[in-house]
């Protein structure tokens, strides 16, 4: 809403109004009906009484000094009078005004608050409240969105921190068993030696995902940029991720055209699409196939991935893009990540000036990442 001060004005002036109007008629009022009517004799006997006890004058000097006082200075002493009632009409007017800086005083107040109620001011500032209590939700929603990101992260260092436990028992144990053992035999030893370096790169990936926690948003993104086939780099992507999709009988079908080409940071983006992949692999069904796609849009090259398999929540797909969010609390320490891959991608793309989003419904979640075909200043300049 913007600044629309039309109605205090109005309220303000036709105030200023009043009290201008209220003033000549009280002046009026006392000149006519008190000055010069109930109030003369009275007031004139009173001077010249108070001339004879104080001065010692007769009853005919204190008339005639009471007449070159006031009768010969009356628009002097109507103008002071009317000056002082002025002032005090001003004064009062002026305080009832006040109360409108103070309620704004009180809505700032509440803006810290925690509170669920809403600020509340006088309906010729309906403006101000409304923008008082548009401030009040975007800060509660910060605060909140804040909180909730802390705890997401407090969580995750206590899954990691139980995730990189279990590995390290794991190769200590072992290590203990080839230790103990050196005359073991050989088919059992290299057993426990697979079995131990597995478990030692699961702990490397723990430790880097630690690093990625420290690191994000700790240093700004920096794109190195170059052109880049884009059938080329998705499908040699899809490939190293076949021993990923063997196990559970998966597949990915890329659909690029040939030629298809765009300008950015080729490392970055790949993590981008990788991200994007490990999470559609993660949450996918047996046996389904993943659909990687591209094609051009006016200047722009929309790229999909779709997966099928259980739906986001609604009420999450808000929330996917966040660091330190991940979908499935729950899930085992051999998949389970920091919750920053979907997190980083979209400060990649965004860097891009591209922009990333994500359906899901029962039949399918698609993740779709628009890039600028080219350079901001060749799309400006073509």
């Amino acid at each position: 809403m913007k600044n629309d001060f039309g109605r205090l004005k109005r309220k303000i002036f036709s105030r200023v109004i009043l009290i201008a109007i209220a003033a000549i008629l009280l002046g009026v009022l006392i000149e006519y009906f008190l000055i010069d009517g109930l109030f003369q004799n009275p007031f004139a006997e009173g001077f010249i009484r108070l001339c004879q006890n104080v001065f010692h004058v007769s009853y005919e000097d204190g008339l005639v000094m009471y007449g070159r006082l006031f009768r010969s200075n009356k628009p002097f002493w109507l103008a002071a009078g009317m000056f002082l009632l002025l002032l005090v009409l001003f004064y009062y007017a002026l305080s009832r005004m006040t109360k409108y800086f103070n309620e704004i005083s009180r809505g700032m107040d509440q803006l810290v608050e925690e509170s669920d109620r809403e600020i509340t001011l006088s309906p010729e500032m309906d403006f101000m409240e409304a923008k008082m209590n548009k401030i009040k939700s975007i800060l509660e929603e910060r605060e909140r969105s804040a909180k909730e990101a802390e705890q997401r992260k407090n969580d995750l260092v206590v899954y990691l921190a139980h995730d990189i436990k279990t590995p390290l028992t794991s190769v200590i144990g072992y290590l203990s068993l080839l230790d103990e053992a050196p005359d073991m035999p050989t088919e059992q030893r290299a057993k426990y030696v697979g079995i131990t370096l597995d478990k030692a790169y699961r702990l490397e990936q723990l430790i880097n995902e630690f690093f990625e926690i420290t690191r994000f948003n700790l240093q700004a993104i920096v794109l190195n940029e170059g052109k880049i086939n884009l059938q080329l780099m998705l499908q040699q992507m899809a490939d190293e991720f076949y021993p990923m999709l063997s196990p559970q009988g998966m597949q990915v079908s890329v659909d690029v055209p040939g030629g298809l080409t765009l300008w950015g940071d080729a490392d970055k983006l790949a993590r981008v699409f990788n991200n994007i992949l490990k999470n559609a692999i993660a949450y996918s069904y047996d046996n389904s196939v993943i659909d990687i796609s591209a094609r051009q849009q006016d200047k722009d090259i929309i790229i999909t991935f779709t997966n099928h398999g259980d739906p986001i929540p609604q009420q999450k797909l808000d929330s996917i893009f966040e660091k330190f969010f991940r979908l499935d609390a729950a899930r085992s320490s051999n998949t389970g990540g920091a919750g920053l891959g979907l997190a980083i991608a979209k400060e990649i793309v965004n860097a891009h000036n591209g922009n990333i989003s994500v359906l899901s419904n029962t039949e399918k979640t698609v993740f779709t990442v628009m890039l600028p075909q080219q350079p901001e200043g060749d799309r400006l300049s073509s």
